[in-house]
């Protein structure tokens, strides 16, 4: 059965039936508390821009954009630098904001979300003279004395929308490479987790140009309206749901458009692996973040024979990493409101829990749960879980695996295990997602040298590393041609010969290698003399 919908994070739009809108308030809201209160009062996040103020934000942030002052590249390393100097200065800050959103510690909050901020703004400001200069190309013989580059330029204003699983580092990485780019830019983080979103707005024009790069907030109406502004380019990260309403907006302008969104991730376990190590490294990756990471994996293929084993493997490491009171444990999240904890539950109806299985409705807490004997057709596989509940579902072999995956939407990510180096291989060149890790799951998104993006229902376009930087820029094509050797250009000017038609297929369609050079010699003197010929006929 095909997914049907993708839960995944963004904000909350008018098409997301149920989205829980978000209130402002002095100080920090604890997560459950703050939506629970909403469910009853259904108060919306006051917006500083207004509806009828959104127009003068894109128009400020276009004129400053056309002013030039976001093109130097002194300029654009100036404002990575105040963005890095806000990082470190508001660490603590923005830990805070996490802690209170999605009860994330300070430990995970400093690795999940600021060292890869930290780590992009340093290797963006290292790389970028070597990535903004002009990338000169292989000419052919009929340009030999000319110019000819790539050239990268802005694309203008681009809009970033947030999502509010990661709402601190899911913003401030595209952000990196649309400023790294020279653009100007408008932040619109999810107002899910609004702590952050309220920190975002407050600290940014602090540190950054204030008409460059603009902040908006709110929920339904600021974002609709938002989205009707013409943009030079959006970037929006969260569910395929929203992301058609966000592309179809955007085709209104022809404006392009990045998709970072999610699916289910599959999981294929082979019987010939380290299974100690593979379930240390998927419970990490499951049960991180309360499960609410679009790479997540977010269901497990393998062979019935070691179905138990990986439970119980996946059971040792759940005490290893939070204890034997996972609710205690300061590592362990919650879900971020009780609109998806409800939903999480709704999924688990019915099904066979070998793991965990226990909730709490006030807190939002859902303990790691592992479902086992999970049929295909069964609610649980027909949408992103984004939560901490791992189905098994067993298959008797690689091919019906890979036939399983194929028949499904396209991943954003895509995880095997196998000391084969083979099948590992093979699972790779008969399946397509967005990435893949082998022998481990989430880490092909750290690298920042491989791009990070979706593929058909899971997203489009990629960033991350120097691919944020070419996601906003324009490669534009550049020739620069000399006056002088007009001779050369009598092959595309009338009147033509046969002469002049064997030498452009020796410049145009064929290397000139030494083996040819008399080749060469003996076509150059026949159009030569044809040219003369046709000098003399003018």
């Amino acid at each position: 059965m095909m997914p049907s919908k993708s839960p995944g994070p963004g904000p909350a739009l008018p098409w997301e039936e149920g989205s829980p809108p978000a209130m402002a308030g002095e100080g920090l809201v604890p997560a459950c508390s703050r939506h629970r209160r909403l469910v009853e009062r259904e108060a919306p996040l006051k917006c500083p821009a207004s509806m009828e103020k959104m127009q003068q934000v894109v128009g400020r942030a276009r004129a400053a954009f056309r002013s030039g002052r976001s093109r130097p590249l002194e300029f654009r390393i100036q404002q990575l630098k105040a963005l890095q100097r806000m990082v470190q200065e508001k660490e603590k800050e923005i830990m805070r904001a996490l802690k209170a959103d999605l009860n994330k510690s300070g430990p995970n909050a400093f690795t999940q979300e600021i060292l890869g901020v930290l780590g992009a703004l340093a290797l963006t400001m290292e790389k970028l003279p070597s990535w903004a200069a002009p990338h000169h190309v292989k000419k052919d013989l009929l340009t030999l004395r000319d110019e000819a580059y790539i050239g990268y330029e802005p694309l203008g204003v681009v809009l970033v929308i947030g999502a509010w699983n990661y709402p601190f580092a899911l913003v401030m990485q595209p952000l990196i490479g649309a400023i790294a780019a020279g653009n100007a830019v408008v932040v619109k983080p999810s107002e899910v987790s609004e702590n952050t979103a309220r920190l975002v707005a407050e600290l940014l024009p602090l540190y950054l140009d204030k008409d460059l790069y603009a902040v908006v907030t709110g929920g339904v109406p600021e974002t609709t309206e938002l989205l009707t502004q013409r943009f030079d380019h959006i970037l929006y990260t969260g569910n395929s749901n929203v992301g058609r309403i966000v592309m179809a907006a955007a085709a209104k302008h022809l404006t392009p458009v990045t998709l970072e969104l999610g699916g289910k991730s599959p999981c294929y376990i082979d019987k010939d692996c380290d299974l100690a190590v593979a379930c240390r490294r998927i419970t990490w990756g499951k049960y991180m973040n309360c499960g609410q990471t679009c790479l997540a994996p977010d269901y497990i293929l393998c062979d019935p024979s070691i179905q138990s084993k990986v439970v119980e493997n996946i059971k040792a490491t759940l005490k290893e990493f939070y204890g034997e009171d996972v609710k205690s444990s300061p590592d362990y999240e919650r879900i971020v409101n009780q609109r998806h904890f409800k939903r999480i539950l709704g999924l688990m109806e019915g099904q066979k829990i070998a793991l965990g299985g226990e909730t709490d409705e006030a807190s939002c807490f859902i303990a790691p749960t592992i479902l086992t004997d999970v049929s295909p057709e069964s609610k649980v596989m027909e949408e992103e879980i984004f939560g901490p509940v791992l189905p098994i579902v067993t298959v008797m072999s690689v091919e019906e695996a890979i036939e399983f995956i194929n028949l499904r939407e396209k991943p954003l990510g895509l995880y095997v295990f196998s000391n084969n180096k083979q099948l590992i291989r093979r699972v790779i060149a008969e399946t397509s997602s967005g990435g893949m890790t082998a022998n481990d799951v989430i880490m092909h998104s750290v690298l920042p040298e491989l791009p990070f993006g979706g593929v058909g229902h899971s997203g489009m376009g990629a960033y991350h590393g120097r691919f944020s930087f070419e996601t906003f820029s324009h490669r534009r094509s550049c020739l620069i041609k000399d006056f002088r050797w007009d001779v050369a250009n009598r092959l595309r000017y009338p009147p033509g010969s046969e002469e002049l038609m064997q030498l452009a297929k020796l410049f145009l369609l064929k290397q000139c290698t030494r083996s040819r050079v008399g080749q060469f010699i003996s076509a150059l003197l026949a159009a030569v003399k044809a040219m003369l010929a046709k000098g003399n006929h003018l």
